[in-house]
């Protein structure tokens, strides 16, 4: 019994990193280049610095998931933020935090920077 509780909190903490957050939008990367020229929106790439200086796209700037929490007062909570990682999780995680932390336009790149063209 105490088997099955432990697997299905596991199964549990899996799932909520994968589902989106609610009141988070995803867009795909061949629709967020259409919006990178846009001043108004906050493109942030919350990969580890290493992962950053190999390969990133202008005009994302480098605040890695780790440092989000110290580093929120860097962003403009009334702007839109547009968020990406490796892959899309990571970036989902960086949405929930700001969406706990007051942010309301907030836009997640499905499948990140994997699935850049």
């Amino acid at each position: 019994m105490i088997k099955w509780i432990i697997i299905l909190l596991f199964v549990g903490i899996v799932i909520s990193r994968i589902l989106p957050a609610k009141g988070v939008d995803s867009r795909t990367p061949q629709e967020i280049q259409t919006m990178l020229e846009d001043k108004d929106i906050q493109f942030i790439d919350v990969r580890t610095p290493g992962e950053f200086a190999q390969l990133h796209q202008k005009p994302f700037r480098n605040i890695p998931l780790a440092e989000l929490s110290k580093r929120m007062g860097e962003l403009d909570q009334d702007k839109e933020v547009v968020l990406i990682c490796q892959t899309g999780m990571r970036s989902m995680q960086a949405a929930k935090k700001l969406k706990k932390n007051g942010f309301k336009k907030i836009t997640n790149v499905h499948g990140g920077m994997s699935s850049w063209i």
